[in-house]
């Protein structure tokens, strides 16, 4: 009998922290595995800022949104864009409910980790040509050698033209590689520390080896790769120094496992996240609360730049809608509600002294719940409120959404920061819910379908409640 109330007592107050399996339907796997052939789709189109923004802003049409504008009223259902930049976007969808309100936000970044060039980046050494690179955001660089890398990007001419680049994703294209060193020469390489066996000014990319001509001239391989660019784009060197040109992987998002239950991508941070929240607000018709997914950038170099959360963009654009409306543009603030949408850590069976397993994410247990990020003493967060905590733990609850919390690891061996401290300087409720990550800022990140179903069901459900 004491077995039996001991058992009854555990299934009622211990927390279940288990495999998604054990709470969905085959009906609800096979709706994951579906929503995320899109995600594929999205993560190959998508490798940079720019093209995330291009690629949403198509889909949003699509869907029947229309570019925002600030002179006129919007009725309940009506849906708007606005495109920030080139470099970030905000969708949303007007509710039935008084702006005054508040509105509702899933707020995700669409920049990652990656190299880019130099403002003058070309030029050859020993019969090669290269790319100098300036690495962004936090990356192992080792990470960045001897693996296929494609070059994305706009040239913007000194007249005004812009010239869209985009070479190495089609299997017809040539690609790019960053060299290392062979381990026949490399002892003292590897007597490195790993951040210190490849630096950042070694991480030069082959981009040429052929001379313009058979004539003994000075950087005749530079000259061939400046004619090439030349004859295809109409550029020259010194249109560099207005590009954004950036190097990424040039792998393709597959399937992982036997059981194809995860993806393997670069790119998964943030724009595993990102999906869910464009998906959510395309999916959404005339909510009570009015709704705005945030596709934002330069959340990988701390969110400064006007087109970084840590800028006014949102905020005007928040007052704008007020204005349209004839509502307070601060009274909007202070009542509105965000989901920063941003990954965390998932434990990773190689490395688990890193990991406080009651205070971890795992893969396939659903969307993670981050009550605070932060480094160490909780440095740069939010810190999410008790009660909003509450508030969507119960809508997840009530909504049959799988969901677990999480931290980025142990106390003192790291941490991070999200896009949430920006929102939550504007007076609103916020906390970061997301996608556990293997292998984050690597050029391959891997992530379980499950729990990019459930991050947009999150999502959606936060909505449409």
């Amino acid at each position: 009998m004491e077995e039996n109330r001991a058992e009854a007592l555990r299934n009622e107050l211990f927390m279940k922290n288990e495999h998604a399996s054990k709470k969905i339907t085959a009906e609800e796997t096979a709706a994951a595995d579906n929503f995320c052939e899109g995600y594929k789709d999205f993560l190959d189109a998508a490798k940079t800022e720019r093209e995330a923004v291009k690629v949403t802003i198509e889909l949003a049409k699509a869907n029947g949104f229309i570019e925002f504008k600030a002179d006129r009223k919007y009725a309940a259902g009506e849906k708007v864009y606005l495109n920030n930049r080139g470099k970030s976007v905000i969708l949303a969808v007007i509710g039935s409910r008084d702006l005054e309100d508040g509105v509702k936000i899933a707020a995700a970044h669409i920049d990652s980790p990656r190299l880019d060039l130099k403002p003058n980046p070309l030029y050859e050494e020993a019969d090669t040509a290269l790319f100098k690179t300036h690495y962004y955001g936090g990356i192992k660089k080792y990470q960045w050698t001897a693996i296929p890398l494609s070059l994305h990007g706009v040239v913007i001419k000194k007249k005004g033209e812009t010239v869209e680049i985009n070479v190495g994703e089609d299997e017809n294209d040539p690609c790019f590689v960053i060299s290392d060193l062979l381990p026949h020469l490399a002892s003292n390489q590897m007597k490195s520390t790993m951040s210190e066996g490849i630096k950042g000014e070694g991480l030069n990319v082959l981009v040429g080896s052929r001379p313009f001509d058979n004539t003994d001239a000075a950087q005749n391989v530079k000259l061939n790769v400046l004619s090439i660019l030349f004859e295809k784009y109409g550029i020259m060197e010194e249109d560099f120094l207005s590009a954004e040109l950036e190097i990424v992987p040039a792998f393709k998002a597959r399937d992982i496992g036997f059981d194809r239950s995860l993806i393997g991508a670069y790119g998964h941070d943030d724009r595993v996240c990102a999906y869910p929240a464009l998906m959510a607000a395309l999916d959404t018709d005339t909510p009570e609360y009015t709704v705005l997914s945030v596709l934002t950038d330069k959340e990988e170099t701390g969110s400064d730049g006007n087109t970084g959360l840590n800028s006014s963009y949102l905020k005007f654009f928040i007052y704008a809608l007020a204005d349209c409306q004839g509502a307070k543009g601060y009274k909007v603030l202070s009542n509105s509600k965000c989901l920063s949408a941003d990954v965390n850590a998932a434990y990773d069976t190689n490395f688990p002294e890193v990991f406080e397993k009651n205070n971890t994410a795992f893969v396939n247990r659903g969307v993670v719940i981050t009550k605070y990020t932060g480094a160490r003493g909780k440095s740069g967060t939010s810190d999410a409120s008790a009660e909003f905590m509450a508030e969507i733990r119960e809508l997840l609850d009530r909504k049959n959404v799988c969901w677990q919390t999480g931290e980025l690891g142990k106390v003192d061996e790291g941490g991070g920061g999200t896009v949430a401290k920006y929102v939550a300087s504007l007076n609103m409720d916020v906390v970061d819910i997301g996608v556990a990550v293997i292998s984050m800022h690597a050029p391959y990140e891997t992530v379980s379908k499950i729990d990019v179903y459930m991050t947009y069901r999150a999502c959606y459900e936060f909505f449409n409640d």
